[in-house]
């Protein structure tokens, strides 16, 4: 009623209130169906110019890639913005992911012959897995596996934790770059990979390489479970934990939460939203290569973890949105764009690490928090430092504003004296002289009194 009392003096139409929980996710949806229905229905129609300019700055296959590096932005969010553990070998659940697609959605094991709803042809020989069947087993693989990789860390903190981390991220993409003979076995095919991988397949329809559009609603489905997952968790039993351990580890011990699995939990979860985004890559590139899993996507990550606002669900999927499309198609195209007006020949995506360093150094300087940050972590960044001023006594007086009231009462006290007529001092003296002597006899017959009794007693 008051909204619209107050609309109907301003003029204006009333507008519906929204929750706020609610507010980021039907932006998300409304995003994502404006960029369908974009590309479906407007960019076909436009003029051969228009058509150039979304194909050269903004492709849905690189729209497509963002969203992947969302999907396992949102992973090492898990582990790095909610339970404080810094990895920076994210990349090696990423590659696990990836290689569960290639065992289970191509012709590698041509030993075998196995074929469940697929999309290849029957007269294909390897395993042939659903893709959404593949999307589970790919998850649990590599939430295993984060369970095995955390499992040696759990003692170990900041520094150490992120060393170790980035051994098991540089261990694993070798295993697969050298894993073409293993006591005679193939496994993983070495430098060459594994191509091609199966299509993505929606009941009866099979999704080609050039349709990019349904690969799209596919991945912002997946993207939009791993955001519901990542806010159900922060708002649980094992967010809380998470936050815990995060804020002070051993504080969070004391007051009852299990170290040990609250930690493991983190590095699974995290895991599992890894291995979607591999399975979904591998998809969306058509085969795995060993060579895509270097250190510098950790690095990567971690950049859009930090970019975005750690512990923020939309800030690190806007984090990882620009900084996917930077690397992909902004830098190069801007690059271009460069070159050709000034007739020079820059490599300007070899410089993107120097950009990332650069951005990540102002972010620091004047907005550590991130761009959309975490409530708890952008009220615990902007916090005071401390000066001169807060010394101990300071700290004590603020502890104690009873006191500041004292001296303030005793300082009026003595003011008002001071003031005071001669008169007024003079019968003022003679009444404090008159208790004086008055308590002074009091106390007299008191301790007379007290004497007396006390002998009494010895008596």
């Amino acid at each position: 009623m008051a909204s619209a009392k107050t609309s109907a003096r301003t003029g204006r139409l009333p507008v519906l209130p929204v929750p706020h929980h609610v507010r980021w996710p039907l932006g998300y949806a409304a995003a994502a169906l404006l960029v369908f229905l974009a590309y479906y229905y407007m960019v076909p129609s436009l003029p051969e110019q228009g058509q150039q300019f979304f194909q050269t700055w903004l492709p849905l296959s690189s729209v497509n890639e963002a969203l992947v590096w969302v999907i396992c932005a949102l992973g090492l969010n898990i582990v790095v913005g909610y339970a404080g553990l810094l990895d920076l070998g994210f990349v090696a659940f990423w590659a696990l992911g990836g290689y569960t697609a290639g065992w289970l959605m191509s012709g590698h094991f041509y030993q075998v012959n196995l074929h469940f709803l697929s999309g290849a042809q029957s007269s294909a020989v390897g395993v042939h897995v659903n893709f959404w069947f593949v999307l589970l087993i790919g998850g649990a693989f590599c939430a295993l596996w984060g369970v095995i990789i955390g499992a040696p860390t759990l003692r170990l903190k900041s520094d150490y934790l992120a060393l170790v981390t980035l051994g098991f991220g540089e261990i694993i993409p070798q295993v697969f770059t050298n894993g073409d003979d293993i006591g005679g076995f193939n496994l993983t095919n070495g430098a060459r990979g594994i191509t091609p991988v199966d299509p993505i397949t929606i009941g009866g329809f099979t999704l080609g390489p050039f349709d990019l559009v349904y690969k799209f609603v596919v991945f912002v489905v997946i993207a939009a479970v791993v955001m519901f997952i990542s806010l159900r968790l922060r708002e649980g039993r094992l967010g809380r934990a998470w936050l815990a351990i995060r804020e002070d580890e051993l504080a969070a011990s004391m007051m009852g939460v299990p170290l040990m699995r609250t930690k493991l939990a983190a590095y699974a979860v995290g895991a599992v939203a890894g291995g979607l985004a591999g399975v979904a890559f591998a998809t969306h590139v058509g085969g795995v290569l060993p060579d895509r899993f270097n250190f510098s996507i950790s690095i990567t990550l971690l950049a859009m973890v930090v970019l975005g606002g750690m512990g923020n669900v939309w800030g690190v999927t806007l984090g990882a949105l620009v900084l996917a499309w930077i690397n992909s198609t902004g830098l190069p195209q801007m690059g271009n764009t460069i070159n050709e007006n000034l007739g020079t020949d820059i490599n300007f995506p070899s410089y993107n690490f120097l950009l990332f360093g650069g951005i990540l150094v102002l972010m620091m300087i004047y907005r550590r928090e991130g761009i959309l940050p975490e409530a708890r972590t952008k009220l615990v960044l902007r916090e005071p430092s401390r000066t001169e001023r807060e010394a101990l006594g300071a700290d004590m007086e603020e502890a104690a504003p009873e006191l500041d009231e004292a001296l303030e009462a005793e300082d009026a006290e003595l003011e008002a004296a001071a003031n005071a007529p001669a008169a007024d001092v003079v019968v003022a003296d003679a009444m404090v002289a008159d208790a004086v002597a008055a308590t002074g006899a009091e106390g007299t017959e008191g301790t007379e009194d007290g004497l007396g009794e006390k002998a009494g007693n010895t008596i």
